[in-house]
């Protein structure tokens, strides 16, 4: 049973059941309450609404859950970019509101900065045309969006994708209220004996030194913070720079490179997770970043400010369970390329994936002579467009072995450079190429889009990106199902990172087995309703931690 339901301005709340064509099935209800419409109808199998970004965070914060929603804007999102290679266009209800009517598209209002704390002057959503009533846009739209899916290439597998995208917000927005548990006590510390004492208005000591030591080495003063400060100081005794990357410098032997590095490692970890960072993220024991579904072109997450998907492995000791408690800490193992072969249907490479736990170890024991290492570069190589070297070397027995997955990856890349619409599995869409692809290309003789540089490039992405982007699909299904596995079993345990192919689960230390069984089953649920019936296995790594420092 599917309800629409939209907030009013005054706190209230207009519902209606809706038909299997999206159309309402019953009256508009009116309710004094938005918070107690919903809580007031556990029976409703999955809420329609406009932003779960927005209207589920209202809800959490009132102690309601729901089990399954519909995002119309990020189901916007989606269609347009698999009907038109639009991604990025404007999403909001107003804007499909608006391509309904064939009127002119409104912007998206701007991204909402990086903050600990809702704003007071938080800008709401983009306003539809005056006299245009909300409720009445969003089953307009919902309706429209029903019956664009069903005309998709691939309905049911876009359906899949809309609700799974949909319940990626609903875990978004409850592992950004839950947060992450983290120690600032312990940061703090490992601060103070890593850059030494921290100073008003200054560097921290540690940071200090090694800045001195480095204009000792010069014979003068300079800023190791100021790239080209480094690079016009090298130029002064000889030595030519095209940057200041750790790999070019380490082949310069001077005196001034050791502290360099030394200082360049230290100042990461200051700017990006120092005492200003711990002060402005981490309260009350939690860093509780706000996470943003399919921020890229290929379905991967982002996050907006925090820097939570860049967290170094030296800060990582703050991250630490509650006393009593435990990290659930589960990497998926070769994603990728078990995607490839669930996608690819390669007879191969689907046996080699539903054998042991190392895919790569199988693979050499079949192709390469038992070089786990070699495999890995081979497929690795296929997925990622790697042309030179020993990916190269070792692709034509992968093209022998593997055909099938081998064309896969060919034929999206070939797509790619000839500017055509490449999409994932369940069809999100990489956008087609652009006039400004070809800037300042002359093109080759041939005449082929394909022929350029900025098209081999293309190439290359879109081949990546059908991997990528399905692997990216298939965890929103492993996070739907271990969400509801987590509260079906009545657990206390709760989602509190995800990124890529990694997921945490904070619980009771008594309920960490059954967490880890939850995910095992999660990700072997998420296979066969993503791809079918195959013989691939999705496993994880698994590790019950008390600080996520030791996991890994």
């Amino acid at each position: 049973m599917r309800w629409a339901v939209a907030k009013k301005d005054e706190g209230g709340a207009l519902l209606c059941r809706l038909g299997q064509d999206g159309r309402p099935a019953g009256p508009v209800v009116r309710e004094s309450s938005f918070v107690e419409a919903v809580r007031s109808r556990p029976e409703v199998e999955r809420w329609v609404w406009r932003s779960t970004a927005e209207l589920y965070r209202q809800l959490l914060a009132a102690g309601v859950r729901v089990e399954r929603c519909y995002d119309v804007e990020v189901a916007e999102s989606l269609l347009i970019g698999h009907e038109e290679g639009q991604s990025g266009q404007a999403r909001s209800l107003a804007a499909a509101w608006a391509r309904v009517h064939h009127l002119p598209v409104p912007p998206d209002a701007p991204a909402r900065a990086a903050e600990t704390q809702p704003s007071l002057f938080e800008s709401g959503p983009v306003p539809l045309p005056p006299g245009t009533d909300e409720f009445t846009a969003l089953l307009e739209v919902y309706a429209g969006q029903v019956a664009r899916t069903a005309q998709t290439e691939y309905p049911e597998r876009m359906r899949l994708l809309l609700a799974a995208e949909s319940a990626g917000m609903l875990v978004a927005t409850e592992m950004s209220r839950a947060g992450i548990p983290w120690r600032a006590d312990v940061h703090w510390l490992l601060l103070e004996t890593m850059l030494g004492e921290r100073i008003s208005g200054g560097e921290p000591r540690r940071m200090a030194e090694l800045a001195e030591e480095v204009s000792r080495a010069f014979g003068a003063r300079v800023r190791p913070d100021l790239p080209q400060d480094i690079i016009r100081a090298f130029g002064r005794v000889g030595i030519s720079l095209s940057s200041t990357r750790k790999w070019e410098l380490q082949e310069i032997d001077h005196p001034a490179v050791a502290p360099l590095l030394a200082y360049k490692s230290l100042y990461r970890l200051y700017t990006a997770h120092g005492w200003s960072w711990l002060e402005q993220w981490v309260h009350d024991g939690r860093f509780r970043p706000e996470y943003q579904p399919g921020g890229t072109v290929t379905g991967r997450w982002t996050t907006n400010g925090g820097g939570a998907l860049q967290i170094p492995k030296v800060v990582r000791q703050a991250i630490r369970a509650d006393p009593g408690w435990r990290l659930v800490v589960a990497d998926a193992d070769q994603m990728e390329p078990r995607v490839l072969a669930a996608i690819s249907r390669d007879p191969g490479l689907m046996e080699v994936a539903g054998r042991g736990e190392d895919l790569y170890a199988d693979l050499a024991a079949r192709a390469f002579g038992g070089d786990r290492a070699q495999a890995k570069i081979a497929l690795l190589g296929a997925i990622y467009g790697q042309t030179s070297g020993d990916a190269l070397t070792h692709m034509a027995e992968l093209r022998r072995r593997y055909p099938a997955a081998v064309a896969y990856v060919d034929d999206a890349a070939r797509a790619g450079e000839e500017g055509r619409l490449v999409r994932t599995w369940f069809g999100r869409t990489c956008t087609p190429a652009t006039s400004s692809d070809q800037e300042g290309h002359q093109e080759e003789p041939s005449g082929r889009y394909g022929s350029t540089p900025a098209a081999r490039a293309r190439g290359r992405f879109t081949r990546n990106f059908v991997v990528q982007g399905s692997a990216a699909d298939w965890t929103l299904l492993v996070l739907a199902g271990l969400r509801h596995a987590l509260a079906s079993a009545g657990l206390r345990a709760e989602l509190v990172f995800f990124q890529h192919d990694e997921v945490i689960v904070h619980c009771p230390a008594e309920e960490a087995t059954v967490v880890a069984e939850a995910i095992a089953t999660a990700a072997e649920s998420a296979g066969r309703i993503a791809f079918g019936p195959t013989p691939v296995r999705f496993p994880f790594t698994t590790a019950v931690v008390e600080c996520y420092g030791d996991a890994k």
